[in-house]
C-alpha cells in the first residue's frame, strides 16, 4: 500500500516521523510502500538549527522528502484549489501522482534529477 508519511516540523512531529521511518526500514510494517515524508512547517519563518539537524536526520531514513510551507490562511480557510496552493504543495501532488503510476525505472530517473 502506498503511503506518504506526514509530520509537523516541530520536535515532537519529527521524532514521531523518525520512529515511523525506523519501523518501516526495519520491516516491522509489512505491506507499506513508503513514498516519502511530507514535512509541514509548524510556524512561519526559518527553523531553529536543532530542528534543521533533526529534519536532515529523518530525511535520510525515507525515500524522498517534501517540505511544505506555513500557510496562515489555511488555519481559517475551508480549503483551496490545487492551482492556488503553494508551489511546494503542487510539487508534492505531482510527485505522488507520478510515483503512483510510474515504473521502477522512471522512479529511479526522477530521483536522480533531485
Amino acid at each position: 500500500m502506498p503511503v506518504v508519511l506526514v509530520a509537523r516540523s516541530h520536535w515532537t512531529g519529527l521524532r514521531a516521523a523518525q520512529l515511523a521511518a525506523t519501523d518501516w526500514a526495519s520491516g516491522q510494517v509489512s505491506g507499506v510502500d513508503l513514498l516519502g515524508l511530507a514535512i509541514l512547517a509548524d510556524a512561519p519563518g526559518k527553523r531553529p538549527r536543532a530542528l534543521k539537524d533533526l529534519v536532515a536526520l529523518v530525511a535520510g531514513a525515507v525515500p524522498r522528502t517534501w517540505h511544505l510551507p506555513w500557510v496562515e490562511t489555511w488555519r481559517i480557510a475551508e480549503g483551496t484549489s490545487e492551482a492556488a496552493a503553494p508551489k511546494e504543495v503542487r510539487r508534492l501532488l505531482t510527485d505522488v501522482r507520478t510515483l503512483l503510476t510510474a515504473t521502477p525505472n522512471a522512479l529511479m530517473a526522477q530521483d536522480r534529477k533531485r
